[in-house]
């Protein structure tokens, strides 16, 4: 433990949750609005939880000033499952798909595209590694693309695009999952955008999905009905039963983000804390980080310690303080630290000073 007794948890997802927002999530487990039982046990189609729904929804709307010609919808499944569902919805069985692979998670969903239709690699920085996002001015896109994937920021490598690409008139379909909320974004130059909640708004399993209106109608017609982007749409995702406990977790900290500013004051203080740890990493050979830093992840630290065998000895040695969840991921190795949106600054300092500590008692 630390001098403290508080626990750090530096997870890539599920990820840690302002406890702000837990209590508020607890206090619903008993009485919802009023209702005398839980949400838990609440009936989806009664008009307190279409309202939820309807809220939430605003909230995001408002959250990315998301323009009226596009739509959000909450589906099931997780990030992962889009992989599929986005060909199925969008890609035409004779249309061809781009695909901007930088990093483990746009390489699974290149993978899973081609299952479903042709997928044109676009760009790739696998031979360097996936140590930066290659420039738009790189990327082989061809005028007949139906729309061109991308994953903005990759958890487990830890590099990220430095902004929103323009593609001109190629639709981009983004998996934000991993950086949806923490910085402002153009809207207008993508055709859908989706994002597993897991990382800053909560629960996993539940996704949510910005689409524009003209992108729908495409579905193949073997996609089955709740993955069905339109048909989600025209029902006010009432299809099946919603994740509504997730709903409702979104919706908290949609509040709890508002009440820190908006993305527009948290995204320099995710800079911010980000820079903390990089500042550590850079100072020495100690550390190291293989990214180029102009592409360097402000949500997933990636690093590693030159000497390798010093790795268990600082994961045994940072929990043992409370630093909890610093292993890199498992197809990328070495360590990483994951800073969301309700990470606190004391983690990040915490983690700062055991870093230095470390490198002085054995770099």
């Amino acid at each position: 433990m630390n001098r403290k007794g508080r626990i750090y948890n530096f997870a890539a997802g599920p990820a840690t949750l302002p406890p702000v927002v837990l209590e508020r999530a607890r206090a619903s487990l008993d009485d919802w609005q009023g209702q005398r039982y839980s949400l838990l046990e609440a009936p989806f189609t009664g008009d307190e939880f279409k309202t939820l729904m309807d809220t939430t929804r605003l909230q995001v709307k408002s959250a990315l000033t998301v323009p009226d010609n596009y739509q959000v919808i909450f589906l099931q499944g997780g990030a992962s499952a889009q992989f599929s569902l986005v060909p199925m919805n969008l890609l035409p069985p004779t249309a061809t798909a781009g695909h901007v692979e930088t990093g483990h998670w746009s390489a699974r969903a290149l993978e899973e595209g081609r299952r479903y239709g042709r997928s044109h690699v676009v760009a790739s920085t696998r031979d360097t590694g996936f140590d930066r996002i290659p420039a738009v001015s790189e990327w082989a896109l061809k005028k007949d693309l139906h729309y061109c994937h991308i994953t903005p920021n990759e958890t487990a490598n830890g590099v990220q695009f430095p902004g929103d690409p323009d593609c001109g008139e190629i639709p981009l379909i983004a998996d934000m999952t991993s950086e949806f909320l923490s910085r402002p974004v153009d809207i207008e130059r993508y055709g859908m955008i989706y994002a597993g909640t897991q990382k800053n708004l909560g629960p996993a399993g539940l996704v949510i999905a910005i689409i524009r209106e003209d992108m729908l109608g495409q579905a193949r017609p073997e996609t089955p009905t709740v993955f069905n982007y339109q048909a989600q749409t025209e029902r006010q995702n009432r299809i099946n039963t919603p994740l509504m406990f997730g709903i409702y977790l979104v919706h908290l900290m949609l509040d709890w983000l508002n009440e820190q500013g908006g993305v527009d004051v948290i995204y320099p203080h995710n800079i911010a804390q980000s820079q903390v740890l990089y500042r550590i990493i850079d100072e020495d050979d100690f550390f190291y980080c293989p990214v180029i830093p102009e592409y360097r992840s402000i949500m997933n630290v990636c690093f590693g310690i030159r000497d390798e065998s010093h790795q268990p000895r600082f994961l045994a040695e940072a929990e043992a303080v409370g630093l909890m969840n610093l292993a890199g991921h498992s197809h990328a190795g070495g360590l990483r630290a994951s800073l969301y949106n309700a990470q606190p600054d004391a983690a990040v300092a915490a983690l700062a000073s055991f870093m230095a500590n470390f490198r002085q008692r054995y770099g």
